[in-house]
């Protein structure tokens, strides 16, 4: 049976930095990288799985970085990826898809009681469970290339639901021929975050997390999935020492898979649980997730401190949950005293904050936090939302040691939270007065105000590059706050005159501003610098595309 190369058959969807796609081998993705603008993959979740196994190569094959002064000469080299290529060549027999006794991520020879083959609906995450409207695989996926198994492989190990699954015939943990739940694959826990640049080949070097940054810990044994001794249908023998770091975790072997191909295609799968992996307080060994204290774990497992990581609101835009991204007042003042801090930002943002300190990276460099997670429902059975957003900031909002920039943004938002809710509160009085139920009227105004603010507020921000003054750059922002969000009033003003007459409303309008100006009371100040940021004249740095 011919083999399929990942390392030189193409397999890999590209944006390239002229627009075009094109899909490719990981010898092209790497040596290519600085044409590509990014992965592309089949949903969110996938091109973030993909991350991380380009991560994973690029960490082994430049054995770490050790260290700040490692990852500087590694950047700064004309080609900081070139160690890749003969990697990958010494390593290409482990990243053969269809290699009858080491297939890639997969265990060959996998069965079940029964020998069943699973319809590879199982396999790809984009095809709802029981319900194939909107789709494009109804009613279900017959076939998968190579290329296309090959990605959804990955994936299965990052995000794969839990509940029952097929039970592999030498797996102690089975029972009664199944594998019962044992949660989903390590990925999906988290609430991924990467720092994307202008090209893959950024990308790759601003996540490269070298191995002595602060909070992080990196065993000296640290390796990939393909340099460990292939798996086998039951649980590893070392977990208790593991994981060893980010090469360890990009890679985890959630689950036990083997696909089901003939020479042109893939037709089935089996696929079982894998290794376990206890999610908490792993803060230090996972970087590409923000975390958050866990009162009740700390009670359930006797611990003092049990950090969980922090996932994403779908019903949140990513501006709005600026302060997981950035270093919080919350979590200065905790950390400064004896509590613990309530929230620890992703561990990639803290190494860029340290790339920034050490005047590594430009203190106005643009890049665009990705916020990347799956959603699941059902007793984490199916995945019910996929979250995939970004805002694009400047370098300098992550510096720790010059926190004012990111505590201006911070307070903005909080300015943009106050000014949205005195909107939807005159929607509610507004019904009150007419005696029609408040709740959907101001959910619906909030839901308004935070669309009409989100366009705004990611322009403002890249303005905080720290070439202005960050309380002159709050006040414009209050300014334009107060602007969008007082003609977004008037029109639900003039909407209710329309249906009750302006009498019944006009408390309910004196009420709002009076609650609006509280909400900004900045608006007010004369900033020292007459060319204040954020205002409509200012112009606005090129943000990255």
């Amino acid at each position: 049976m011919p083999g399929f190369d990942l390392v030189s058959r193409p397999w890999l969807p590209a944006q390239l930095s002229d627009g075009t796609a094109a899909k490719l081998s990981l010898n092209e993705v790497f040596t290519r990288a600085a044409d590509i603008r990014r992965l592309v993959g089949d949903l969110p979740t996938q091109e973030f799985a993909l991350m991380r196994l380009l991560l994973a190569i690029l960490h082994d094959a430049v054995d770490g970085p050790e260290d700040i002064d490692a990852w500087q000469e590694l950047s700064e080299s004309p080609q900081p990826l070139a160690a890749v290529g003969p990697y990958l060549d010494r390593h290409r027999e482990r990243f053969d898809l269809l290699h009858p006794a080491q297939p890639f991520m997969q265990v060959a020879g996998l069965r079940t009681q029964k020998d069943e083959v699973a319809s590879l609906n199982r396999l790809v995450a984009d095809v709802p469970n029981g319900d194939p409207f909107f789709t494009m695989r109804q009613p279900g996926v017959e076939t998968l290339s190579f290329a296309e198994a090959a990605r959804w492989l990955v994936h299965a190990h990052a995000f794969d639901t839990s509940g029952i699954k097929s039970g592999a015939v030498g797996d102690p943990r089975v029972k009664g021929g199944k594998g019962y739940p044992q949660g989903v694959g390590w990925a999906g826990n988290l609430g991924g975050v990467f720092a994307e640049g202008d090209s893959l080949q950024q990308t790759l070097l601003l996540n490269l997390v070298a191995s002595d940054a602060s909070g992080f810990t990196v065993d000296k044994d640290d390796r990939p999935a393909w340099r460990r001794d292939q798996c086998g249908p039951h649980m590893q023998d070392d977990l208790t020492s593991r994981p060893t770091g980010p090469r360890d975790l990009y890679t985890w072997q959630s689950r036990r898979i083997r696909l089901h191909h003939d020479d042109r295609a893939v037709h089935g799968v089996v696929l079982c649980y894998g290794d376990p992996l206890p999610v908490h307080n792993s803060h230090q060994r996972e970087p590409m997730s923000g975390w958050r204290r866990s009162i009740p774990q700390e009670k359930k497992l006797k611990e003092p401190r049990v950090y969980m990581p922090r996932g994403h609101d779908p019903a949140r835009s990513a501006w709005r949950s600026l302060d997981a991204l950035l270093t919080s007042r919350t979590e200065e003042q905790t950390t400064q005293g004896t509590e613990p801090a309530r929230y620890l930002r992703a561990g990639v943002l803290k190494w860029i904050a340290e790339l920034t300190h050490e005047r590594l990276l430009p203190r106005d460099l643009l890049i665009r936090p990705r916020l990347i997670g799956a959603v699941y429902g059902t007793q984490q059975s199916v995945i019910d939302e996929v979250v995939d957003d970004s805002i694009a900031l400047s370098v300098v909002l992550l510096h720790e040691r010059d926190p004012k920039h990111a505590q201006a943004a911070i307070s903005a938002v909080e300015d943009s939270t106050k000014a949205v809710r005195a909107l939807g509160d005159l929607a509610a009085d507004l019904a009150r007065t007419a005696g029609r139920p408040t709740e959907a009227p101001s959910d619906t105004a909030r839901d308004l105000g935070f669309g009409l603010l989100d366009g705004p507020y990611r322009k403002w921000i890249v303005t905080l590059d720290g070439s202005h003054d960050p309380l002159a750059a709050r006040t414009a922002w209050q300014r334009t706050t107060y602007r969008i969000i007082r003609n977004a009033a008037s029109d639900l003003l003039a909407a209710d005159a329309d249906a009750t007459g302006w009498l019944d409303s006009a408390k309910s309008e004196r009420v709002f501003h009076a609650r609006l100006s509280k909400a900004l009371p900045l608006r007010h100040h004369t900033p020292p610098d007459a060319a204040t940021p954020g205002e409509q004249a200012h112009p606005i740095k090129e943000t990255v595309r």
